[in-house]
C-alpha cells in the first residue's frame, strides 16, 4: 500500500437494531475500493448495555476490514455520532444509518466525486426498502421518498442529512461535539447550516445509493404522529427558528384541521399526510410553551 492512498472511516451509530446492524456490516465488509483508498468502521452502540456486541464479534470473525465498537451510555443520537467522529481515524469520514444499506460501489463513487468537485462532502441518493408488503396508503404516500438531486448539484443546508454522506475529516478538527447534543431529531440538518454558513461546500450524488430499510413499526400511524412532533419539536432550537416561525404555524393548524374532513374523501394517504404536517407544526407550538411532547430518546427502536 503506498503512502498517499487515502483512507476512510465508516461511521455507524445503532440502538437495538442487531438484525438491521448485520445486514449493514455484511453490504460494508465487501465495499469496492479501485485500490484509490482504504477503509475501517466504527460502531457506536447507544444502547447502555451493548447489545451490538455480538454482531461485531461475528463480524470481526469473519471480515478482514478494521472495525471499533464502542459504547455511548447516555441517550441522543448526537451523542452518539459524536462519539463516532472522536473515534474515526483517517482523511475522510462516511457516514450511514444502521437502518440503511449499501450499494457495492457505495464508499468508491462518494470518494471519486468527492475529488471529481473539490468538495468538502458528498451526499448520495437514498431509496426506501420494504422487507415485507406495506399498506396500500403508505405506499401511495410517499412517505419515506426522499428526492434524488443530480451529481454535482449543491446541497442546500436544510437537506443535508447524516444518512450516506462523506466528509472530509478537516471538518472535525475544531471541535468534538460537532453535533449539538440538545437536538434529539435534526442534529445533522443543524450541522449542515452550521458548515455551509462557514463557506463549505456539499455536493450530491446521484450513483452513491444506499436502501433505507422501512420496518413494519413504521408503518404505524401513532409512529408517524410522534416523529412529527418530535420533528416540530426540534425545530424550536434551531437558530433559524423566529416569530414568524410561530405565526404560521399557529395559522396552519387550525386551517389543516378544517381541511381533515375534506382530505377523507382523497383517501387515507392523503388524511395522513395532512396529520403529519398538522403535527409538526403542533409539536413547535408545544415547544415554545414548554411542553416536551415526545419524552423519549428515540420515537422507534
Amino acid at each position: 500500500m503506498i503512502n498517499d492512498v487515502k483512507h476512510i472511516c465508516v461511521c455507524v451509530c445503532t440502538y437495538k437494531r442487531p438484525l438491521f446492524l448485520k445486514r449493514l456490516l455484511d453490504e460494508l465488509g465487501v465495499q469496492e475500493t479501485g485500490e484509490a483508498f482504504n477503509y475501517s468502521i466504527v460502531v457506536v452502540d447507544n444502547d447502555r448495555l451493548g447489545s451490538a456486541k455480538d454482531v461485531i464479534s461475528d463480524f470481526k470473525a469473519t471480515s478482514s476490514i478494521p472495525i471499533t465498537y464502542c459504547v455511548e451510555p447516555r441517550q441522543g443520537i448526537a451523542l452518539a455520532r459524536n462519539k463516532a467522529i472522536q473515534n474515526a481515524t483517517g482523511d475522510f469520514v462516511a457516514c450511514i444509518d444502521d437502518d440503511e444499506f449499501p450499494c457495492k460501489h457505495w464508499l468508491r463513487t462518494l470518494f471519486r466525486v468527492c475529488n471529481e468537485y473539490g468538495a468538502d462532502g458528498v451526499l448520495g441518493a437514498v431509496k426506501r426498502h420494504f422487507d415485507g408488503v406495506p399498506p396500500r396508503w403508505v405506499v401511495r404516500g410517499n412517505f419515506y421518498d426522499r428526492p434524488i438531486r443530480p451529481t454535482g448539484l449543491r446541497v442546500e443546508w436544510r437537506e443535508g442529512r447524516t444518512g450516506n454522506v462523506l466528509l472530509k475529516r478537516e471538518l472535525f478538527t475544531d471541535t468534538d461535539q460537532p453535533f449539538r447534543p440538545e437536538f434529539r431529531s435534526g442534529e445533522d440538518v443543524e450541522f449542515f447550516r452550521r458548515m455551509i454558513t462557514n463557506g463549505h461546500l456539499f455536493i450530491w450524488s446521484s450513483e452513491a445509493l444506499v436502501f433505507e430499510v422501512v420496518p413494519p413499526v413504521r408503518w404505524k400511524r401513532s409512529v408517524m404522529l410522534r416523529r412529527a412532533l418530535l420533528r416540530g419539536a426540534m425545530n424550536r432550537i434551531q437558530p433559524t427558528f423566529g416569530a414568524l416561525s410561530v405565526v404560521k404555524s399557529v395559522i396552519a393548524i387550525p386551517c389543516y384541521a378544517a381541511a381533515l374532513p375534506l382530505t377523507l374523501l382523497l383517501g387515507h394517504h392523503r388524511v395522513m399526510s395532512l396529520l403529519i404536517r398538522l403535527c409538526d407544526h403542533l409539536g413547535k407550538l408545544l415547544a415554545v410553551v414548554g411542553i416536551n411532547p415526545i419524552r423519549e430518546p428515540y420515537v422507534t427502536e
